[in-house]
Order: structure tokens, then C-alpha cells, then sequence
């Protein structure tokens, strides 16, 4: 009788979507929730999202595109349309059929992981969950979390999972700046605590996205394969770094290694070394597995090791910046620096967990005099001081002792920056092949 049930709520919350009439919703309207919510919208549900911060809120009923990720009209038409709309009082979910949550998941000092976002939702969530509701979480997080931390709050209510309510897990994959893949033909990986919770949540993906749709045997497999994709990177890029940091010892351009070495048609894959990795994967979810191995008493070495290196490289990049103006007589104290680029990566506005605030911090540490510059921030703050970014002018060019680039926006004027800089120090290989004693590399 029960698995009648089940399946009559299942299959009346499946055609709901289907039909497009269930009511969705997004906890979270950052770089992951708003592009979902404007994909589930464009597709033709209603959808609410949710923000603590009024003026995201403000922004998106009022049809204004923050991320950069989303074409400004897309946001304006769906939300003239009345398929999106936000707000910031939890009672909407009250009205859904279909929960989303795309909340942060950072590490704290201590560089454990701070699910405090993810609570608090769940037990929003929870005070407000029915029978036939649809509950996805697709913040990064450990292998384990849904069923550990999910799954027990929400049937603390008195509802079943996998008969009452569905929960699954289905990792975000979110490349700002990506011009080929998206929100929409990115494919997806979905996991339920039931096969039922998988089923009805795949259904959701496959109504509004184009990519495929790989269903998994459980959450845990979906949370470790997100943590598997960015610890490959972490892993590769700490790799890059060290045979960077090798090659200068040895007088080896190591960006024309690469090169080479990219031209093998199976076995390798390039990734380039860098002044720091950034982002809101690379640089946190390794550490949320490290926590979680320790639960078995396992020490994950080579993950470690890499999280070594590729935190040494901002202070690397200020060793490098000494040691060039020492070979010209000028100490890194009193020295005027240039740094060229704030995001973490090019082409984007997106400044979390970049590493030229370390370079930053570094440089100030050795009372060097430092001006920013970067065509998508304007101004920021770090740790009480605001920086506003300036202008890049053959005159500022000329006054400045070392200019670092360290980030490669496309849109920089190399030419100028070359013709006018006394010297140049490029981590990112922005005039890769070019030869020039002004430029000198990680």
C-alpha cells in the first residue's frame, strides 16, 4: 500500500513538471541560483528565488542583471513576463512545489567547512515543508551531507523521504566566463536518497536544460564527484606550479613546455601555472574532503601537498616581483607597483577567494606603494582599506618601478603597457612568444 503511495505522490509532482505547473523555487540568487532561476523561468515555470540581501532581491523584480553569466534581456523578459520574481521572506516556500537551494558554502579560518548557510535554509525549509515537495541542494559540499544534515531535519517534521517528500543532490557546474558551456548545456549529475527522489529529480533537470541528465545511485556519489572535478584541477594546477617553480631554477620557459607538450593527442591535458588559484571551487572544496576523511582517519596527502602549493604562489609572485627590482638596485620597500588585473580569472567580474589580495597584502607587508588596476571592478575593500581601480595611461605606466600582471583581461592594452613599462612582470603569459627584456615570467 505504502509504495502506492509513493509513487501516486511521485507521479502527480512528475507530471506537474511536465506540464510545467509546479511552482519552483531558489534559495540563493548568486553566481549558481540566479542563472537556474532564469533557466527553470525561460523554460516556463514560475519560480521565486530567495536572498537575504535586499538589493539583489530589488534588482531582479526589477528585471536588472548582476551576474555576468545571464544576457540582461533573458533576466528582463522573464521577469516582465511574471515568471520570476524575488524575495526575501521564507514564507514563499510555503507555495512550492520544488525547492532549489544555491547557497554559500565558504571554509572558515581554520579551513573547515561552514555549512551554516545550508542549515539555516534546511530548517526554513523544514518549518514550512509539505507532502509532495521537491527539495534539491546543489551547493558544494562533503560526501555525506544530504542524508546527514538534510534528510534528518526534514523528516523531524513527521514526512518520509522518498515517500512523502524527495531529496536529492545535484552539483552546481559554474564556469564564469565560459563563452561555450552554461546553466543550460552544461550536463548534470543528480543523485536521490531514494530512486524515486532521483527519478522525480531528474525529471525537473530534463524540463529545463539542455545538457544530459546523469542520474547517480546516490547523493554521496553526486557531492563526491563535484569534490572529484575540482580536486583534479587543484591537484593539476598545483603540478603546473611546481614544474614552474622548477623551470625558473633551471632557466626553462615553462608556458612553452606546455605548449609542447599539449601537442600529444591522448594522455595529457594542460593546465597553466598561475599567482594563486581562485574562484568559489578550487580554492575551498578540496578542504571540505580533507574534513571529511579525517571522520576515517585518513590523511589525503597528495591533496594536501597540493593545497601547499598552490597557496605559496601569491607569496612566490612577491618573491619574484624582489627579486626583479633587486637585479636593478631598487628594494621591493618604497617601490611603486602596478597590479594589473583583481579577478581570479580573465574576462570576469568575479573577485571571490582571488589571490592578488594576498599579493596584495604581501606587497603592503613590505611597504611597497601599490595602485590596481582592472576594466571590470571599479573599486573594492579588503580588510578596512578601499583600493579604486585607475586608469592604465602611458604617464601612470612610466611612474610605476614593476608592473605585475596578474590577471590577463583581453581587453588590457598590451601594447601600450609594454611600450610604456619599465619593467613587467607577466604570471599569466599574456605576451606568450614575445620576447623583450621588460617581460619577465613566474
Amino acid at each position: 500500500m505504502q509504495d502506492k503511495i509513493q509513487n501516486k505522490i511521485a507521479e502527480e509532482l512528475i507530471e506537474k513538471i511536465k506540464q510545467k505547473k509546479a511552482k519552483v523555487g531558489v534559495i540563493g540568487l548568486g553566481y549558481v541560483g540566479l542563472p537556474l532561476a532564469v533557466e527553470k523561468a525561460k523554460a516556463g515555470f514560475h519560480v521565486t528565488g530567495f536572498d537575504v540581501q535586499d538589493k539583489k532581491v530589488e534588482m531582479v523584480n526589477q528585471g536588472i542583471n548582476y551576474i555576468g553569466d545571464i544576457l540582461d534581456n533573458e533576466l528582463k523578459n522573464v521577469v516582465e513576463k511574471g515568471l520570476l520574481k524575488a524575495t526575501n521572506n521564507y514564507d514563499f516556500i510555503k507555495e512550492l512545489d520544488v525547492v532549489t537551494i544555491c547557497v554559500p558554502t565558504p571554509i572558515d579560518r581554520y579551513k573547515q567547512p561552514d555549512l551554516s548557510y545550508v542549515e539555516n535554509t534546511a530548517k526554513e525549509i523544514a518549518k514550512r515543508l509539505k507532502k509532495g515537495m521537491l527539495i534539491v541542494l546543489e551547493s558544494t559540499t562533503y560526501p555525506g551531507t544530504t542524508e546527514e544534515l538534510l534528510k534528518p531535519l526534514f523528516e523531524n517534521t513527521g514526512l518520509k523521504c522518498g515517500q512523502d517528500f524527495f531529496l536529492a543532490y545535484s552539483p552546481e557546474r559554474v564556469d564564469p566566463g565560459n563563452k561555450i558551456y552554461n546553466t543550460k548545456n552544461t550536463p548534470k549529475v543528480v543523485g536521490g536518497v531514494t530512486k524515486t527522489c532521483t527519478k522525480v529529480a531528474a525529471e525537473l533537470y530534463r524540463n529545463v536544460l539542455q545538457g544530459e541528465v546523469f542520474e547517480v545511485s546516490s547523493p554521496k556519489i553526486a557531492e563526491m564527484e563535484k569534490i572529484y572535478e575540482n580536486v583534479f584541477r587543484h591537484v593539476n594546477i598545483a603540478l603546473a606550479n611546481e614544474m614552474a617553480l622548477l623551470c625558473r631554477k633551471m632557466n626553462i620557459d615553462v608556458w612553452e613546455v606546455i605548449e609542447a607538450a599539449k601537442t600529444k593527442p591522448y594522455g595529457f591535458m594542460a593546465f597553466y601555472p598561475g599567482p594563486g588559484i581562485g574562484g568559489h571551487c578550487i580554492p575551498v572544496d578540496p578542504y571540505y574532503l580533507l574534513w571529511k576523511a579525517r571522520e576515517y582517519d585518513y590523511h589525503t596527502r597528495f591533496i594536501e601537498l597540493a593545497g601547499e602549493i598552490n597557496e605559496y604562489m601569491p607569496k612566490y609572485t612577491v618573491e619574484r616581483a624582489a627579486e626583479i627590482l633587486n637585479s636593478f638596485g631598487k628594494p621591493l620597500k618604497g617601490s611603486k607597483i602596478l597590479i594589473l588585473g583583481i579577478t581570479y580569472k580573465k574576462d570576469i567580474d568575479d573577485m571571490r577567494e582571488t589571490p592578488v589580495l594576498k599579493i596584495i597584502e604581501e606587497l603592503e607587508n613590505y611597504k611597497a606603494d601599490i595602485e590596481v588596476s582592472d576594466p571590470y571592478i571599479k573599486e573594492f575593500k579588503h580588510k578596512e582599506k578601499t583600493y579604486k581601480s585607475v586608469e592604465i595611461t602611458e604617464e601612470l605606466l612610466k611612474q610605476k618601478d614593476l608592473v605585475i600582471i596578474t590577471t590577463d583581461h583581453t581587453n588590457f592594452d598590451y601594447e601600450l603597457i609594454l611600450k610604456s613599462s619599465n619593467l613587467i612582470l607577466d604570471t599569466r603569459n599574456a605576451y606568450k612568444g614575445k620576447e623583450n627584456p621588460k617581460i619577465y615570467k613566474l
